[in-house]
């Protein structure tokens, strides 16, 4: 953990790579004392160029990335370093990618798990960040221990040991649970969580069930954990301090004696005595590695331990064949919040999951109706009128999340859609200018901007803001296109 991010320098991990769909060759190197991202496509000569790497995001075991900002807006590499291949290949979202993505915001959540001291976005933004982006390289004893200021007013650090399960599992969690969704509460974030706190005040998270199971993700260690037989029979007992000292980990030599030492501290020395005494390795049988479904070239340990492994798959109890939503952790008794429900099942539903939209559909409006001001829920809900063709019930519940958060950028896009679409050309420009200040890198907004601004005469006007975008998004197939018909003679309306 202490080695998860810092300078670029630092163990400076240098190579090339190609993007193949794309044509894009891409290399890591050192040069005049500074870090650097080089790239070029073999397809646009003019789409060449590079980086300064000011940053890395990731110890190396498994992965590295580096950062870089334009403008202070802060993005993370199109290529990764995977520490178990040995090898840099694009990053995860993008192994099939064709045109050079070198416009991935750098999310909030990311610093949150791999930096101490993070910065802050700047209002109304999701990148944008004031330098320095942290204050400590890699995770500090705050993470699990709490504010240092406080242990030098009053005495001893807080011991998540000591905690309650809740809270105890929270302070892992945080950075080890993604889930299929997670679901912020109104006006907290991840990064504002504390050690004592109850992680689901900040995030609620949703995993998503069917049978014969889920893919394993590469950080879906609770996940898995929650359905081991070890788990269920020993409940809150267990807990990954069970097994892991969070300060240290056993030399590779002495792996096999020190995990099979914390696992018969449940099942004894009897049982030692007559289990595999000439096969000491525990996990190697009931803990493999196996292939993560989201990250490419990575496998992560299996965490149900399994007594025969063979399934790859997670299962929850109770759930059908048909694909379903579970809150994770689960609270006996209780129900997980109807709006963050909803939210759950309406990102899924942007990631094309199956049934999810009929989902969305159904809970989306009784959860309005529950938090009628919810700007989160009136865009959600907006989206999904506006896709059923309802276009004046949407337009009226952008414009309501607008009233009640001014930075919704999702509901400005879309409400300047649908002015755009109705031939208010005007009032589309002002919401998408406000949309593209705050997300200058966006392929979509640029390209819809400067669309509308040539459409209505302001063909300067467009070339700027085309060239604006290209400066983020230099292999915009969209941007580039749009650049060429408006630098013609004659436009004609950039169409």
């Amino acid at each position: 953990m202490g080695n998860a991010s810092g300078p670029a320098f630092d163990g400076l991990i240098t190579g090339e790579t190609s993007q193949r769909n794309a044509a894009i060759a891409y290399r890591i190197h050192a040069s005049d004392g500074q870090v650097w991202l080089s790239f070029s496509s073999a397809r646009d000569p003019e789409v060449r160029g590079k980086r300064l790497l000011r940053y890395y995001i990731g110890s190396g075991k498994r992965g590295r990335t580096y950062l870089f900002s334009i403008d202070g807006f802060w993005f993370e590499s199109p290529v990764n370093w995977y520490g178990q291949k040995q090898a840099w290949d694009m990053t995860p979202a993008y192994q099939d990618a064709r045109e050079a993505p070198l416009n991935l915001p750098l999310a909030p959540s990311c610093l949150a798990c791999h930096t101490s001291g993070m910065a802050i976005p700047q209002p109304g933004t999701e990148n944008r960040y004031n330098p320095p982006l942290f204050q400590h390289t890699g995770v500090a004893c705050s993470r699990c221990h709490g504010d240092g200021r406080a242990h030098l007013k009053t005495g001893p650090i807080l011991n998540p040991a000591k905690l309650d399960a809740v809270k105890r599992d929270a302070v892992c969690m945080q950075c080890h649970l993604e889930g299929n969704a997670a679901i912020e509460q109104p006006g907290k974030h991840l990064y504002d969580f504390k050690p004592g706190d109850d992680l689901a005040d900040y995030v609620r998270y949703f995993v998503e069930s069917s049978a014969p199971g889920v893919p394993i993700r590469a950080a879906s260690q609770f996940e898995a954990l929650a359905q081991s037989i070890c788990r269920k029979r020993s409940g809150d007992r267990l807990s990954c301090i069970s097994c892991h000292d969070p300060h240290s980990s056993p030399k590779p030599d002495d792996r096999a004696a020190f995990y099979r030492e914390k696992c018969l501290a449940c099942h004894g020395a009897k049982f030692a005595s007559h289990h595999h005494e000439q096969h000491p390795d525990c996990i190697g049988c009931h803990m493999p590695p196996v292939a993560s479904a989201d990250v490419a070239h990575t496998q992560a340990t299996d965490h149900r331990i399994l007594r025969r492994p063979e399934s790859t798959g997670l299962a929850f109890e109770g759930v059908q064949s048909t694909v379903q939503l579970v809150e994770f952790p689960s609270r006996p008794g209780a129900r997980p919040p109807l709006r963050d429900l909803a939210l759950a099942w309406e990102s899924l539903e942007k990631k094309g999951t199956p049934g999810a939209a009929r989902e969305a559909e159904e809970l989306l409006p009784k959860a309005l109706a529950q938090n009628p001001d919810d700007p989160d829920l009136l865009t959600a809900f907006g989206y999904e009128e506006q896709r059923k063709g309802a276009t004046a019930r949407a337009r009226d519940l952008y414009e309501h999340a607008l009233r009640n958060n001014p930075d919704q950028v999702d509901a400005e896009t879309n409400l300047a859609v649908l002015k755009a679409n109705t031939g208010d050309a005007e009032g589309a420009i002002a919401l998408w200018k406000q949309a593209f200040e705050r997300k200058p890198w966006q392929d979509s907004i640029g390209v819809d901007l400067a669309l509308t601004l040539c459409e209505s005469g302001h063909y300067e006007e467009a070339r700027d803001v085309i060239l604006r975008l290209l400066e983020f998004s230099p292999d915009s197939s969209g941007g580039k296109e749009l650049l060429r018909r408006v630098n013609a003679d004659r436009p004609n309306g950039c169409r």
